[in-house]
């Protein structure tokens, strides 16, 4: 959610700054501005999508700018609200990630001050703030009294927040509390922004500024601890950015591509060293309660590892929501292991609750697909995806990656490593096969015509395959916009049978194994009552109206099923015509609670 950048050097700082932004527009905005040092500075903010150059031809050439991309909390979706906001002396602008959770508390204090606003944000309150601080500290060295001023301001601030500042005077000042900040060095040139995928072209070392700290160029890059403000040595930490390309390499959007991208990302879960896993299986195997934990998709993908975790390594694991685990608290204790999939690694409700494991001694293991990030840091044991940028906004390549992961890590700590790996790379051959297969697609496509006429779609799965329809689900509602409910097949009859009559939608995913019966009764059970089936499944049921196959893979049987799901999800998102890359609503990477 938003996303921050900032750039020094010897380039056109608008250009730098709208190619920064195209490579955060994965984490969802629906605002965007620019900002440039020149004589003065300039600011460009617009609404929707950003574009080319033209849109930024206004701004004069510069090699200092900084640049934002919005995603509305506070206030509606308007220019003014875009960030950076001015000063009122326009000295300086700032842009910010986050929420300042007592922002009307500030506001009405400056209210009372004789300020006044012409935006409805949070933002324009935090540069209020800083305005007051500058008229009111006094502090013998005048040279850092803005430094002084920023870091006076942002102690106030409660909430999850980064902001960046450009002064009039050639400075830029970041400070991070909570929403993440990085800064890329290559020679001369200085690029701030909220993640490493941004600036990976440009960049071979990176700064990770961490919590409650302040990193400021001017002439020279300085670190400062926000509360003591002692200074930090800035440490330069080498980064891999060999699979940062974004391209959508002649798909028609980034979510097929990535899709398609499924036997890839298995294929790299294959490639990690299994001896990197020995501490990590001891520690899984001493733990009391293994807790998996997830927002959103990665918290289906949590689900799935954790069951994986029980039905083959026998752990006691439990799944678990990000911002839903209060009743946990007290009993999360040092001899407790967390395992936490993310895309981003910067999930606020996830880290909030992996910073409360920490304190209360539980050990944390991520499996994380971008570089450099918060949770990756935080961790004990570290694991990466390694699956390369994931644009699309809708989750589908690093999912496939987290629960493949998950089935891999649960065969090692079973005992049969390479049981494990056999299985994933039938896997994916298999997989690779059915995406290359065009009838797969038009058979996917029928389907799709079908269901973007419903008012809702349900979703039968049971044993290995609920936590995929679960994950189905998810897909459909985010590309369709077109009410979905996944059920446990086993409780139908307890309540969502009064659902079913003639023509309603019921897709099912199934399997050859321990549950196929059980799944089968289901069928029969809304077929009788005039549903329309959709199955998934290596076998046609006599249930099915419609019939996509898939392999029959056995234990790795439920990976095989995701895929058929995210491209109906994408080729629903299609014939509705919606931006299929960029669902209306929703953020890739949510950084505030």
């Amino acid at each position: 959610m938003c996303g921050i950048f900032g750039y020094v050097g010897t380039k056109n700082a608008s250009e730098v700054i709208l190619e920064g932004l195209k490579r955060l527009e994965y984490r969802g905005y629906d605002s965007w501005g620019i900002a440039v040092l020149a004589d003065q500075i300039k600011i460009n903010k617009k609404i929707g999508a950003i574009g080319d150059m033209d849109q930024v031809l206004n701004l004069p050439i510069s090699g200092k700018g900084i640049g934002h991309t919005r995603w509305a909390t506070h206030g509606g979706i308007t220019e003014i609200n875009a960030h950076p906001h001015y000063s009122s002396d326009k000295s300086f602008v700032l842009a910010q990630n986050g929420i300042v959770e007592n922002y009307q508390k500030l506001k009405d204090y400056l209210l009372g001050k004789g300020y006044t606003f012409d935006s409805q944000t949070d933002t324009e309150v935090i540069v209020k703030l800083i305005e007051e601080k500058i008229k009111s500290l006094v502090i013998s060295d005048q040279s850092n009294y803005l430094k002084e001023a920023v870091r006076s301001a942002f102690l106030e601030l409660e909430g999850r927040n980064t902001i960046i500042l450009l002064t009039r005077d050639g400075q830029i000042i970041a400070a991070r509390n909570g929403s993440p900040l990085v800064v890329g060095i290559n020679g001369e040139e200085v690029f701030f922004s909220s993640d490493t995928l941004s600036f990976a072209p440009h960049v071979d070392k990176v700064i990770v500024v961490d919590n409650g700290q302040m990193i400021a160029w001017n002439g020279k890059l300085e670190l400062f601890d926000i509360k003591s403000n002692k200074s930090l040595s800035v440490k330069k930490e080498h980064i891999d950015f060999k699979s940062s390309k974004v391209d959508k390499e002649g798909y028609d959007h980034f979510m097929l591509k990535e899709i398609h991208e499924a036997p890839y990302v298995i294929n790299q879960v294959l490639n990690q060293d299994l001896k990197l896993y020995e501490d990590f299986v001891k520690a899984i195997k001493k733990a009391k309660t293994v807790y998996t934990i997830g927002s959103g998709t990665a918290g289906i993908a949590a689900s799935q590892i954790a069951f994986y975790l029980r039905v083959f390594a026998a752990v006691n694991a439990r799944s678990v929501i990000g911002a839903d685990i209060y009743e946990y608290y007290d009993l999360i204790g040092p001899d407790d292991l967390f395992i936490a999939p993310s895309q981003s690694g910067e999930t606020a409700d996830v880290l909030e609750v992996l910073e409360i494991a920490r304190k209360k001694g539980a050990k944390i293991a991520s499996y994380v697909n971008m570089l450099a990030s918060t949770m990756s840091r935080i961790s004990d044991f570290k694991f990466f995806s390694q699956a390369g940028p994931e644009i699309c906004v809708m989750s589908t390549k690093v999912f496939t990656s987290q629960i493949a992961w998950g089935y891999l890590l649960s065969k090692i700590v079973q005992g049969k490593a390479e049981e494990g790996v056999r299985n994933l790379k039938i896997l994916s051959d298999e997989v690779d096969q059915y995406l290359k297969t065009g009838s797969n697609h038009e058979d996917v496509k029928k389907i799709a015509h079908l269901l973007i006429k419903s008012k809702d779609v349900f979703m039968l799965g049971k044993y290995q395959n609920f936590n995929i329809v679960r994950e189905g689900m998810v897909k459909i509602i985010e590309g369709s916009y077109i009410h979905a409910h996944a059920i446990p097949a086993g409780d139908l009859k307890h309540y969502a049978i009064t659902l079913m009559e003639k023509g309603v939608p019921v897709v099912v995913a199934t399997s050859n194994d321990v549950a196929q019966e059980d799944v089968a009764n289901a069928i029969n059970q809304v077929k009788a009552r005039g549903a329309t089936v959709i199955g998934i499944s290596p076998v046609k049921h006599p249930g099915f109206d419609y019939h996509l196959k898939v392999s029959d893979s056995g234990e790795t049987s439920a990976i095989a099923n995701i895929i058929p799901l995210q491209l109906l999800a994408y080729y629903m998102a299609v014939e509705l015509k919606h931006n299929v890359d960029k669902p209306r609503n929703i953020a890739k990477s949510v950084t505030v609670k």
